[in-house]
């Protein structure tokens, strides 16, 4: 197929890659993600917000490919930690830093306060992860945005080897298990990514409807 057929993500993630072409398997199209573009350079993400840095970095492409392109910029916010590592969550231990990191930077800094319950679950702070998305498409200059929230607390005692980044860490009380320890359904069922990208299929869905 060519690049025409599929859908492109703005994005060198392997773990956003995979969820990517699982929530979006229902289209039929392959997606396609910067691995498949490497002539394409990074974009720097130097928005104050989420939905600054997706639209940024899925106009860049999009104008680069001449194709449309969706882009998406997501993290963590850690209330004790006054939101932080929030736009910076892929870089919070410096440029290039590991998810591990990354989380072991997240514990240290909480582990400062002395905010530790005593709970089963040692649960260091109410957080929350946040997406935003944005398909640009270069022919009408026209974006569709979308955006996506699930609540949770960090905990000290990190868990499970599905997902990425700080899913290890971000500990669901109704599920009683980390964003790591869930499936890839489940976690598309409840994630902000997964949220995100069900409120923008049925914009995308009207938009089309409407032409």
């Amino acid at each position: 197929m060519t690049e025409t057929n599929a859908i492109i993500v703005s994005t060198r993630n392997k773990g956003k890659v995979r969820e990517f072409a699982h929530a979006l398997a229902f289209l039929g199209k392959p997606v396609k993600s910067m691995y498949d573009f490497p002539d394409v350079p990074e974009v720097v993400e130097d928005g104050t917000t989420f939905a600054e840095n997706a639209r940024k970095k899925a106009k860049e492409v999009g104008d680069r490919l001449g194709l449309p392109v969706l882009a998406d910029d997501s993290g963590l916010c850690v209330d004790r930690l006054d939101g932080r590592p929030g736009v910076y969550s892929a870089r919070f231990a410096g440029e290039g830093a590991s998810d591990e990191m990354n989380n072991e930077k997240l514990l240290a800094e909480l582990a400062e306060l002395n905010l530790g319950e005593d709970t089963e679950q040692p649960l260091l702070s109410p957080a929350r992860f946040v997406c935003s998305l944005a398909y640009y498409d270069p022919a009408s200059g026209s974006f569709v945005e979308a955006d996506g929230e699930v609540d949770g607390w960090i905990t000290s005692e990190p868990a499970g080897s599905g997902g990425f980044g700080y899913d290890p860490l971000f500990y669901l009380p109704e599920y009683e298990k980390t964003m790591a320890e869930l499936s890839l359904e489940e976690k598309q069922a409840i994630s902000h990514r997964g949220r995100a990208l069900r409120k923008l299929a049925e914009m995308l869905e009207k938009q089309t409807q409407q032409l």
